[in-house]
């Protein structure tokens, strides 16, 4: 489990494979103070840590992982935002994360409002009734409040207003228009709306 608080901004140095592949991500996590097996949510997404050493740590990625979400756009050099997993008692600063993502949505609108960036995401309509007005999402694994909601054709969009601290200490002072994105939505709105189905 996670909060969806970015602790990092890592950056992939290398990776390996084509159907499978093996990152190697760089971070200023104490990495002796990681064990291998553990989980770090990398740009919302749970991995575990398979190798490490001062500075780094390996993760190895399925062809499942890369098809349901933005992993396989990685390319050396690409910041990526990091989160180790929640541990009892730790503060609960965003909202409950699996990093399970949900469906990869598309930045359709990234632009400076004031000292604030406001980001419009796109995504499939069938997970509309998953986002709301005032709740929240993950996205690229950081929590973040969903400021408007509108359905428009086979796609939802929702707002977010970026503040300049999110800005500077998430991967997403590098986004831009046409960026694909990873986007969990809140467990509970899963729950709601699979009850909604059972009538």
């Amino acid at each position: 489990m996670f909060t969806g608080i970015v602790t990092d901004v890592g950056r992939v140095t290398a990776t390996k494979g084509t159907s499978d592949v093996q990152a190697t991500i760089s971070t200023r996590y104490d990495m002796s103070r990681v064990d291998i097996g553990a989980s770090i949510a990398c740009a919302g997404v749970c991995l575990t840590v398979v190798d490490k050493g001062d500075g780094w740590f390996k993760a190895d990625v399925s062809a499942e992982t890369l098809k349901v979400t933005n992993l396989g756009d990685w390319r050396e050099g690409c910041e990526i935002n990091l989160e180790r997993s929640l541990k009892l008692g730790d503060e609960l600063g965003g909202h409950i994360v699996t990093g399970h993502v949900d469906c990869v949505g598309d930045i359709v609108r990234f632009d400076q409002f004031g000292e604030s960036v406001v980001m419009e995401v796109a995504v499939p309509h069938a997970h509309g009734a998953h986002v709301a007005q005032k709740g929240s999402v993950t996205i690229d694994g950081a929590s973040l409040t969903v400021n408007e909601v509108v359905d428009e054709g086979g796609v939802t969009r929702f707002s977010i207003n970026l503040i300049p601290h999110t800005q500077s200490v998430t991967s997403f002072r590098n986004s831009r228009r046409g960026d694909r994105v990873n986007v969990e939505f809140d467990i509970l709105a899963r729950y709601v709306a699979r009850l909604q189905d059972r009538g």
